[in-house]
């Protein structure tokens, strides 16, 4: 009698991936649809917090700003520039490098300006001194001269 081959193992039984569709009624929905205002992350919020800023301070300064660009990070990189020991930055200015095709840039950090906020307002007014600062470093002015409802120290 020859030899007869060992039987192959049984290959593992492949199941269907399991999906919220109990009783046949379809995969569930987001929760919250997107025309609630639960639908914007804090993030996305953040951002449009900056974006009136940034448009509030173009109607008075447009052709000063033209070029210039906005962001938001989430937090500074952690090697701060010399000047800046022992604090930690809510918003900075990088000069234009034409060599490297650099514009302006005038960053916003989201978590330390949100980390100083106690409500929306506070934050709405907060962007705006980070903003109006960054802009008025950029310009070689004085805060008070970028924006008359900046907020003067006595």
């Amino acid at each position: 009698m020859p030899d007869a081959d060992p039987p192959l193992p049984a290959l593992p039984v492949r199941r269907p991936a399991r999906r919220r569709d109990r009783h046949g009624r379809g995969l569930r929905g987001p929760l919250i649809p997107p025309s609630l205002p639960g639908w914007r992350t804090r993030a996305d919020r953040f951002d449009d917090v900056v974006l009136r800023a940034v448009r509030r301070l173009e109607r008075r300064w447009a052709k000063q700003l033209d070029g210039v660009e906005f962001a938001v990070e989430e937090v500074p990189p952690s090697d701060p520039a010399p000047w800046e020991h022992r604090t930690v930055v809510l918003g900075r200015y990088f000069p234009a490098d034409p060599a490297a095709g650099l514009a302006h840039r005038i960053v916003v950090y989201r978590r330390p300006v949100l980390a100083r906020c106690e409500d929306e307002e506070d934050v709405e007014g907060l962007v705006r001194v980070v903003l109006v600062e960054q802009v008025a470093g950029m310009l070689g002015r004085a805060p008070e001269d970028v924006d008359p409802e900046y907020p003067v120290e006595e």
